[in-house]
């Protein structure tokens, strides 16, 4: 046995091309024609009702088998221990780096779950609202690791977690701003009673291998995970070409904390938009969002033109 043939023997995943995955469910139960596409797609991400098909119908299927299994897992519970609990919430984590349509992804699944027969209530959190304030990061003088795993409010957001597998009701998420690019004081969302909670971010599946102490991470709260996957230098082009849009549009607002790039020519907002990529971005993706690929139980692999190519899926 070569050495290519045993590792594709003994990788903890299952791997299926787009076609294969596309065969597992080919007859949508949802009314995906009435969904809005355009309320779902991220900037500059090509989403249409083909990649619904062929990808996130099947996902959707394979998740309400694990949601079922869970719901069967805790009334057998209940029944053991003689007493009735509150349905706790499935969770849901997503993560990859910046630009790659985690999102979008975020977005599709709870559209889908929404309509799934049961009608469970999805709620979709992004961590972007537990990174800590401009103020403080300027503080700790990092606000240029702003992203890192140590600009973010761990403490905050694995609280927030464990309330929302506590069964808390009214569970509150700090407000982020994209147009400021910062915190928004005094400003929550709500969470009531999900039954299915969706975790987006770019590091929620990190941990810290080498602390001495025992510690709890948010991916202990996930009762499924997904990374999504892509070249780096497709990546690197999306963040590029993302950038540039932004300059036409969200940039051009005054209120807007990047509204300096706006009038800025070509040549010079590549350069800048360049060195925020291989300065912040890649180095964060290199040393600490692809380390955590493999812990994610299914792995969305996208092609050059940000359309799925493969998924795996980790073995039981």
């Amino acid at each position: 046995m070569n050495k290519n043939t045993y590792l594709a023997t003994h990788s903890p995943f299952r791997n299926f091309t787009r076609k294969e995955w596309s065969r597992l469910e080919e007859h949508p139960k949802y009314p995906i024609s009435d969904i809005n596409l355009s309320q779902l797609r991220g900037l500059n991400e090509p989403l249409d009702i083909k990649e619904i098909e062929e990808v996130y119908i099947p996902l959707v299927s394979f998740l309400e088998i694990q949601i079922t299994h869970y719901r069967q897992l805790h009334e057998e519970q209940d029944e053991f221990f003689g007493n009735k609990s509150k349905k706790v919430p499935y969770i849901i984590g997503i993560a990859g780096s910046v630009a790659v349509g985690k999102s979008t992804i975020a977005r599709v699944l709870q559209k889908l779950l929404s309509l799934t027969p049961c009608k469970p209530k999805v709620e979709l959190v992004t961590t972007d609202g537990f990174l800590y304030s401009n103020q403080e990061l300027e503080t700790r003088g990092i606000l240029n690791r702003k992203g890192f795993p140590e600009s973010y409010d761990t403490k905050k957001l694995i609280s927030f977690l464990s309330d929302a597998k506590s069964c808390h009701d009214k569970l509150e998420v700090p407000a982020y701003s994209h147009l400021y690019y910062d915190i928004i004081p005094n400003e929550k969302t709500i969470i009531d009673n999900p039954d299915i909670l969706i975790v987006e971010g770019i590091n929620v599946l990190q941990v810290s291998p080498n602390s001495k102490k025992r510690r709890i991470f948010v991916s202990d709260f996930f009762d499924f995970s997904i990374y999504v996957d892509a070249n780096e230098k497709d990546i690197r082009q999306w963040f590029l070409d993302r950038f540039f849009t932004l300059q036409k549009t969200a940039f051009t607002n005054p209120d807007s904390y990047f509204h300096q790039y706006c009038d800025w020519n070509k040549d010079d907002l590549l350069e800048f938009a360049t060195q925020v990529w291989e300065e912040i971005n890649l180095p964060n993706l290199v040393d600490n969002i692809l380390p955590t690929r493999l812990r994610a139980d299914l792995i969305i692999e996208k092609s050059s033109k940000h359309f799925t190519r493969s998924i795996k899926v980790r073995k039981n």
